[in-house]
C-alpha cells in the first residue's frame, strides 16, 4: 500500500515518515509502555496488534488523507528501529494543528523530541504554511513542556482536556 502522503524528514539522528501497515507491531510496544503512558490522556486501548492497525489506518492515514498532514513515524537511524511518532495532528476541537511526540522510554532523555519535533516544526510553518501551532502538555511532564518552549511555543493557559488539567502551549 502506498503512503497517503509523501512527507518524509530527516535529521542528523532520524527519518520521519508516514506509518505503514507493518509497523503495528511497533505501535503496540509503544502503547504498552508504562512510561509513556503515564504522560498521556490518551484511554488505553491497544492491546493487541488488531488494534494497532485500527489506529494506523482509521486514524492516521485517516489524518494523511483528510488533512495532508498527520503524526509520523520516527525511525532511529543507529538501529533502524521505530521507536515512537511526532508530528501534527488537526485538532477540530481547537480548529488548528497540534505538533505532538511519543517515544519508547528507553529513547528518553537524548534529545531525539527536541530533533523531531523541531523538524516537523519547520515543516508545518514553512511547507504547510501553518501559523498557528499549538501543542498539550501533562502539567508534571517537565520534560515535555520543555521541548515545546524549545520549539518556541509558550504556556498560555491550562485547560481541561479529556477531563484531565492539561497545559496549553501556542
Amino acid at each position: 500500500m502506498k503512503p497517503l502522503i509523501k512527507t518524509y524528514l530527516e535529521t542528523e539522528r532520524l527519518i520521519l515518515r508516514p506509518f505503514e501497515i507493518t509497523d503495528a507491531a511497533a505501535i503496540l510496544a509503544l502503547s504498552n509502555d508504562k512510561e509513556v503512558t503515564r504522560y498521556t490522556m490518551d484511554p488505553q486501548t491497544i492491546t493487541c496488534e488488531a488494534d494497532a492497525l485500527h489506529i494506523i489506518t482509521d486514524v492516521f492515514h485517516a489524518d494523511y488523507k483528510q488533512y495532508g498532514y498527520g503524526r509520523l513515524a520516527v525511525i532511529y537511524k543507529p538501529d533502524q528501529q521505530l521507536i515512537g511518532f511526532c508530528g501534527l495532528k488537526y485538532l477540530p476541537e481547537f480548529d488548528r494543528p497540534d505538533i505532538g511526540y511519543r517515544f519508547l522510554s528507553q529513547y528518553w532523555g537524548i534529545g531525539l523530541a527536541t530533533e523531531s519535533a523541531t523538524a516537523v516544526m519547520q515543516y508545518g510553518r514553512e511547507i504547510l504554511k501553518l501559523d498557528n501551532i499549538m501543542a498539550m502538555a501533562m502539567p508534571d511532564n517537565r520534560a515535555s513542556s520543555r521541548v515545546l518552549e524549545k520549539l518556541g511555543l509558550h504556556h498560555s493557559k491550562d485547560v481541561l482536556e479529556g477531563g484531565q488539567l492539561v497545559q496549553f502551549f501556542e
